[in-house]
């Protein structure tokens, strides 16, 4: 069995008690940080090796580094293979400093995003402004509500109830 099925397996077992669930997490945020704010000391440097020489160099077990590689995948300018990935499988870190920063914003992870490391590669403002756009692309914002006596946006010059509203239920 491939190691994403493994880490999800346990990761996200229905069967498992809460508590252990909770602390596994527990464990891999803070293993999970620790990653994180060493690879953004150096965030240009594209680290690569097999999952069990990248598990060996941050000091985590195989699953551990299985979880990271399929968080971290969405923000690889070089997404890794972590569907079949093996112990020997060769994968990168090569990330894309904006869309990793995005991601972390997007999955609620404050703190990954407010490590300070990311205070050498954007200054304030630019984080505060893609914080901002990541959650603004996820605001879903509806159109303006054509009532039956406005004119039609088609621009017919009718009104919507006499054009196009007319077949609407």
């Amino acid at each position: 069995m491939a190691l994403l099925q493994q880490w999800r397996d346990m990761a996200y077992s229905e069967t498992a008690d809460k508590g252990s669930l909770q602390r596994l997490w527990t464990d891999y945020f803070a293993k999970e940080k620790d990653i994180y704010a060493e690879l953004l000391k150096t965030p240009d440097t594209v680290v690569k090796g097999t999952v069990k020489e990248l598990a060996d160099k941050y000091s985590v077990d195989i699953m551990t580094m299985t979880g990271f590689l399929d968080g971290i995948n969405d923000s690889l300018k070089k997404a890794n293979p972590i569907e079949e990935m093996e112990e020997d499988t060769k994968v990168n870190l090569g990330f894309d400093k904006e869309l990793l920063y995005k991601n972390m914003v997007a999955a609620g992870a404050d703190w990954l995003y407010n490590l300070h490391e990311w205070e050498d590669i954007f200054d304030e403002d630019k984080r505060k402004e893609l914080y901002r756009e990541q959650k603004q692309s996820m605001t879903v914002r509806k159109g303006k509500k054509v009532y039956p006596n406005d004119p039609c946006p088609c621009g017919s010059g009718k009104k919507y109830k006499k054009c196009c509203g007319r077949n609407a239920s």
